[in-house]
């Protein structure tokens, strides 16, 4: 399925670009997102009409994801207190539902789909490096602090 990319997209391509995805992921991901349109010739002319108008919002949006950045990357670290039993083990884990109100309790709005976990939910005390993705091309890393609640 050929569709026309309205914002970038991590490992697809850019705004403007044509190209070929497989149906599923298009026609239920893609689409319904308004992330992209197929590359239908109407469609390719209603882009070209409004290419200006979607470089300003894609630039405004990267602005803003950047400020976000600098915020967050001002505050250098962030505590979570969570039932910890023996040997700094947790009792059920801190997931990014929990980070993500954290980051937002300290002053930096933060949804819980941009805060990266590769290796999972967390389930130990201690000092953990979360990356935050705010953007497809900003990303902020940020040392979290699990401590046992009292």
């Amino acid at each position: 399925m050929q569709v026309i990319l309205l914002e970038k997209v991590s490992n697809l391509g850019g705004l403007g670009d044509q190209v070929n995805v497989r149906s599923g992921y298009g026609r239920n991901y893609l689409i319904p997102q308004g992330k992209a349109v197929p590359a239908t010739a109407e469609n390719i002319k209603m882009y070209e009409e409004r290419r200006t108008e979607l470089e300003n919002k894609a630039k405004e949006t990267l602005q803003a994801a950047e400020k976000r950045a600098t915020a967050l990357v001002a505050l250098e670290r962030v505590v979570v207190k969570h039932r910890a039993g023996e040997e700094s083990k947790l009792y059920g884990s801190v997931g990014t539902a929990e980070i993500a109100q954290a980051l937002t309790d300290a002053g930096v709005e933060v949804e819980k789909r941009e805060v990266l976990l590769p290796n999972g939910a967390i389930h130990y005390l201690g000092e953990h490096d979360v990356e935050i993705q705010f953007h497809s091309d900003v990303t902020a890393a940020i040392k979290l602090i699990v401590e046992p609640e009292v």
